[in-house]
C-alpha cells in the first residue's frame, strides 16, 4: 500500500470540471439512442460489426486508462474521497464511455426483431423455429456469435491487465516511467482500440450507405458525441500519467463518426422527400390524415342524399 508522502494529491480544477461536463456529456449524447432503441422496438439499421468494433476498442482504451493510471487508482486508499475522485477521473470517464456503448450492444441483441431471427423450410422468416430443420439467419447468427466474441475479448483483456498489475512491481511515483512489461501491454491496448475504433464506424457506414437509410441511429447523439470528441481528447490529454495512446482512440472515433453523421443527414433529408421514415416505411402527413377524414366525412354526408335520389 502506497504511504500519504508518496500520493500527493494533484488539483487541476479546470480539467476536473471539463471531465465532469463530458460525463454528464456522454450520458446525455448516448441517453437518444438508447431511447430510439427501446421506443422504436427495434435495433434494425445497426450492424452487428460495428458494435463489435465498438464495444472491443472501448474496453481497451478504458483497460489502457486503468493500466497507465493504477498508481494513482491505489493511491486512493491513503487520499480523501474528494481528491481520489478527483484523480481517478479519466478512469470513470473511459469507463463510462465503454458502459454507455456496451448498453447499445445489449439493446440490439434485446431488441432485434424476432421475424429476422430465424427462417423455416421455405425460408421465409419467422419469430421462432417452428421445428428442429429452421436455423438462425444469417445477420442473427452473426451477431450472437459477435456479442460472444465481446464478451470473451472483455475477459482475455480484464485478467491479463489485472495479472501484470498485480504481479509487477511499480514505482510508487505516478511521473517515473512503468516497468517495459507493463508500458507494452498499455501501449497494445491504446493502438488496439484506436486501431478498433479506425475501423469501427467502416461496417456501419457501408451497411447505412447500402440500405440508404438512417435505421435505428440516432442522429442527436452524433451531433453531441462528434464535437464532443474534440473535449474528450483535450480532457484526456491532460490527465498525468497518460499519452498519446489514451486519446488517439477518440480522435480517430471522433473523425469517423462524422463521417457517419454527414451520411445520415443526408439519407434524412433523402428520406423526407421520398416521404418515407427511417425504416421505409411510407410516412402520413398530419395535412393527409386530414385530408383522409375530411374525405370520409364528406362521403358519409352525401351518402345518404345520393340514395334518396336513386
Amino acid at each position: 500500500m502506497m504511504t500519504l508522502s508518496e500520493c500527493a494529491a494533484q488539483h487541476d480544477w479546470f480539467n476536473a470540471l471539463l471531465t465532469f461536463g463530458l460525463c454528464c456529456g456522454l450520458v446525455i449524447s448516448y441517453a437518444p439512442q438508447h431511447y430510439r432503441i427501446i421506443s422504436t422496438g427495434t435495433s434494425l439499421g445497426l450492424s452487428p460489426w460495428f458494435l463489435l468494433l465498438g464495444s472491443t476498442s472501448a474496453a481497451a482504451g478504458m483497460l489502457n486508462m486503468i493500466t497507465l493510471q493504477w498508481r494513482i487508482i491505489r493511491c486512493c486508499s491513503t487520499l480523501p474521497l474528494g481528491s481520489c475522485a478527483e484523480m481517478s477521473a479519466g478512469v470513470v470517464q473511459v469507463g463510462l464511455q465503454w458502459l454507455m456503448f456496451t448498453i447499445i450492444l445489449v439493446l440490439y441483441m434485446i431488441y432485434y426483431p424476432q421475424e429476422l431471427k430465424y427462417e423455416d423450410d421455405g425460408d421465409q422468416p419467422t419469430a421462432r423455429p417452428p421445428n428442429k430443420s429452421s436455423t438462425k439467419r444469417d445477420e442473427w447468427g452473426t451477431s450472437v456469435i459477435l456479442t460472444w466474441v465481446v464478451i470473451l475479448h472483455f475477459l482475455i483483456i480484464s485478467m491479463t491487465t489485472l495479472y501484470l498489475l498485480y504481479t509487477t512491481p511499480l514505482s510508487a511515483s505516478p511521473s517515473e516511467p512503468l516497468p517495459d512489461r507493463v508500458s507494452s501491454w498499455a501501449t497494445f491496448l491504446g493502438v488496439s482500440s484506436a486501431l478498433l475504433a479506425a475501423i469501427q464506424y467502416a461496417p456501419q457506414i457501408a451497411y447505412t450507405y447500402n440500405i440508404k437509410l438512417v435505421g435505428a441511429l440516432s442522429i442527436p447523439m452524433m451531433l453531441i458525441q462528434t464535437p464532443g470528441a474534440i473535449l474528450m481528447v483535450l480532457s484526456i490529454a491532460l490527465r498525468p500519467g497518460t499519452n498519446w495512446t489514451s486519446w488517439i482512440t477518440f480522435a480517430v472515433a471522433g473523425i469517423m463518426q462524422g463521417s457517419l453523421l454527414t451520411m445520415c443527414i443526408i439519407w434524412k433529408l433523402r428520406q423526407r422527400r421520398l416521404g418515407i421514415d427511417d425504416f421505409g416505411q411510407p410516412r402520413v402527413s398530419s395535412q393527409g390524415m386530414q385530408d383522409s377524414v375530411l374525405a370520409v366525412g364528406s362521403t358519409s354526408e352525401t351518402t345518404p342524399l345520393l340514395g334518396s335520389g336513386s
